[in-house]
Parts: structure tokens; C-alpha cells; sequence
């Protein structure tokens, strides 16, 4: 059984935001693969469905970024999951747009869903980081996450999400290299990246 969490924050307000981009890769997992409707529990939401002939609960905390960690440990400990079971979906500002990187452990880069996670059940978790790219002057970065996704990005938002749910079965079967190179694989096929580029950020 695996946990894949979606960071983000809820509402209306925020759910075209940057910062939301692992709620929308989680909610098109959901969609694609028939999982079961939303409800609320773990301070969050979840689904339930199947990947790779495997159980998957997909949660979307519901109690703001900076205390996603503790929906994620309510749901882990609820399953009798450890860190190695969580999957964590998030917006990565050190990735150009479209570029996906996964690694388990590692630094949290500033990201408060990622501290907080990391504070709850440890660090041994696998990432999904999902580029957003970064505005360039440090000043500029809160605006940056927490502003909406322009309308020139939507394509390759849609691409992402799509590519990412299309191959997550791969990410519960342990291949995360496979994993990364099929979703850039697929941005690559629309246009989104050169053809000589191999997905180095």
C-alpha cells in the first residue's frame, strides 16, 4: 500500500496557485485512474484506487502548506505506513517549468510542506518535485508560488499533470528513474522541450 500526498493549500482562492501544482498532479491521478470520490479525513482529503495492481491512497491536506505534515502523519500512522510509503507531490522553484525530478530524502529547500512533513515522520520520503521555475530575485519568490499559473502555462501545466498521473504506477513500483524520463519524454513529444534536451535541469 502507498500514500501519495498532494501539497497545496485549500480553497478557491489558492487552487490555481503555483504553490498547488501537487494537488492538481494528485487530482488528475484520481481522475485517470477511476479512483474513488474525495472525502474528508486526516485533516485532508483523500481518494482510494489501484496503481500497478497495488492499493494507493492519494490525500490532499486541508490544514494550509505549513502544517501538511500533520495529515500525513494521521494518515500514515491510520494505514501503518512508514516513510518509505509516502510519496509527496510538491511545486519545486530550483526546476525550470515542466521539469520533474524524484528523490527520497534530502534537503527541504525552504519548502515549509516539505519541513513540515519532514518534522512529523522523518525524511525518508520519496519527492516528486514538479518545476514551477524560480522569478529570479529571491524577493520575488513568495508572489511567485502563491500566484496562479499564468494562462501561457496552462499547456504544459495540463501536459504535466497529465504525463505524471499517466506513469504513476511506475513511482509504486520503485521506478523512479523510468518514472521521470517518461513524463519528460512526454512534454518532449508536445513541444514543450528541445529534442536534443534529456531532461538535465
Amino acid at each position: 500500500m502507498r500514500l501519495f500526498v498532494g501539497l497545496g493549500n485549500p480553497g478557491s482562492k489558492y487552487a490555481n496557485n503555483r504553490h498547488n501544482i501537487g494537488f492538481m498532479a494528485v487530482d488528475e491521478i484520481a481522475r485517470r485512474h477511476g479512483f474513488a470520490p474525495w472525502r474528508r479525513r486526516f485533516q485532508g482529503e483523500t481518494s482510494e484506487g489501484t496503481l500497478d495492481r497495488e492499493k494507493v491512497v492519494l490525500l490532499r491536506p486541508t490544514t494550509y502548506m505549513n502544517e501538511s505534515g500533520r495529515a500525513v502523519q494521521e494518515a500514515a500512522n491510520f494505514f501503518k505506513l512508514g516513510a518509505s510509503d509516502v510519496t509527496v507531490f510538491q511545486d519545486e522553484l530550483e526546476l525550470p517549468a515542466a521539469k520533474v525530478r524524484v528523490k527520497v530524502g534530502g534537503g527541504i529547500a525552504g519548502h515549509n510542506g516539505l519541513r513540515s512533513i519532514t518534522s512529523h515522520i522523518g525524511n525518508d520520503y520519496r519527492r516528486v518535485r514538479l518545476g514551477i521555475g524560480h522569478p529570479g530575485i529571491k524577493e520575488l519568490v513568495h508572489g511567485h508560488v502563491l500566484s496562479d499559473f499564468a494562462k501561457s502555462d496552462r499547456a504544459w501545466v495540463e501536459a504535466l499533470c497529465a504525463a505524471v498521473a499517466d506513469n504513476a504506477g511506475l513511482l509504486v513500483a520503485g521506478h523512479d528513474s523510468s518514472f521521470a524520463n517518461k513524463v519528460h519524454l512526454a512534454l518532449q513529444a508536445k513541444g514543450f522541450f528541445d529534442k536534443g534536451d534529456d531532461g538535465a535541469a
